[in-house]
């Protein structure tokens, strides 16, 4: 019975296969959004003011970040909990791929996630005129509680490794 119930664990890390599968999915969303901004920003390129500009870019670059931690944990978290992914017949092994563990993962995410709510910060301060002092306030407690926990999640690390 024991040797069943192990193997049945063990063997239903495969559910979480479709779980990142489909967020190759969302990378393709945002790969949609991606360039509906770009188009979006050449198509009124010459009737945009600097500021609108620097805020399209700042969306682009929010995108990107999405989408880069979106495949850290796509990949990391199949590695980790799935099984290893075998990319030796292709040549393309990327460096980090394999090194990391949950733990470091974690601690990627948490790092993204701060600089995802920077960018976020940044285009609300570009458009501060046209933002409400109250939201503007929540925004920084929002985006400040999120350096906290990285910051408190980095230290608790640190401190369970040694």
């Amino acid at each position: 019975m024991e040797r069943l119930i192990e193997t049945l664990m063990l063997r239903s890390r495969w559910m979480l296969a479709p779980v990142y599968l489909g967020l190759s999915l969302a990378l393709i969303a945002l790969m949609i959004k991606f360039f509906q901004e770009v188009w979006h920003l050449f198509a009124h390129i010459f009737s945009s003011t600097e500021a609108e500009v620097v805020l399209v870019v700042l969306a682009l670059i929010d995108i990107a970040l999405v989408g880069g931690l979106l495949v850290m944990v796509m990949m990391s978290g199949y590695e980790n909990f799935v099984s290893e992914l075998d990319s030796k017949d292709e040549g393309e092994k990327l460096s980090w791929l394999g090194k990391m563990d949950a733990s470091s993962l974690k601690m990627k995410v948490a790092a993204s996630i701060v600089a995802i709510s920077s960018i976020h910060l940044l285009k609300v301060f570009m458009n501060i005129q046209n933002t409400d002092p109250d939201m503007l306030f929540w925004y920084v407690i929002v985006h400040l509680t999120f350096v906290a926990s990285a910051f408190a999640m980095g230290v608790l690390d640190r401190l369970t490794r040694h």
